[in-house]
């Protein structure tokens, strides 16, 4: 089984207190982590029923 380092522990916590939407991946290999993948999600901030007009579109 994979120890945290405290490093690796304070990377992860920080990176959960920041985090709004997303996800946070541990690469392990050979019982050791080797890679900590964050992900951050971005929610479109648009109102309902505002419509998107696209220029390129030919009528």
């Amino acid at each position: 089984m994979s120890k945290l380092t405290h490093l690796q522990f304070e990377h992860i916590k920080t990176s959960l207190e920041k985090m709004k939407y997303g996800s946070i991946m541990i690469t392990v290999q050979n019982g050791e982590i080797t890679q900590i993948d964050t992900t951050e999600k971005a929610k479109d901030k648009r109102q309902p029923g505002i419509k998107t007009i696209n220029k390129n579109r030919k009528n």
